[in-house]
């Protein structure tokens, strides 16, 4: 079975100063690095980093030729590595993502991200709906707070509820931590 590696929109945008901040940005940054340390000592052919680019400015944030829209340094692409430009939340929606795993034979992949609650749920879900056996490394995510109508729903809540709507149906959830012992 051959694995990859699908890094969704760890841009600037999301970080403290950014124009979507999210919660703990910083820390899910650290863990999709040593995730992506791992593949790149291990499976360097089968990484792929997604990178959001607002077709909308409406928007507000990864707008074109912005800071925001850049990849973040934590988790910045070496030379030969994929970068997969989408403007859907789904990283397979009208990119060429699913296409170039199944050119390099990729039956298995594990994703970490952001936001946890939109693009890290459509992906995840559309990779399943595609054939792919599916790993989410959910402490190397992140979200933030939502609203509806008058509640407000902190982002740790947010984050476990998708989280936990995911494990087993769509895919395997585990820690950084647990990926990593599971892997040597």
């Amino acid at each position: 079975m051959s694995t990859a590696l699908i890094l969704v929109d760890i841009q600037n945008d999301y970080f403290p100063n950014g124009k979507m901040e999210l919660s703990n940005p910083v820390k899910a940054a650290v863990n999709a690095a040593k995730v992506l340390e791992w593949f790149r000592q291990n499976n360097k052919d089968h990484i792929f980093h997604v990178q959001h680019i607002a077709s909308d400015p409406g928007l507000g944030f990864f707008l074109p030729d912005t800071e925001g829209v850049k990849l973040n340094e934590a988790v910045l692409p070496l030379e030969h590595e994929s970068i997969i430009k989408k403007h859907f939340p789904n990283s397979f929606l009208k990119t060429e993502l699913e296409s170039k795993l199944k050119e390099r034979g990729v039956n298995k992949v594990v994703v970490v991200g952001m936001m946890t609650h939109m693009c890290i749920d459509a992906t995840v879900r559309a990779a399943v709906d595609l054939g792919f056996e599916t790993t989410l490394i959910e402490d190397a995510c992140a979200t933030r707070e939502l609203s509806y109508q008058d509640k407000v729903i902190p982002a740790e809540q947010v984050h476990y509820a998708f989280v936990s709507a995911l494990n087993g149906m769509y895919a395997n959830v585990v820690s950084t931590e647990d990926f990593l012992k599971t892997q040597s």
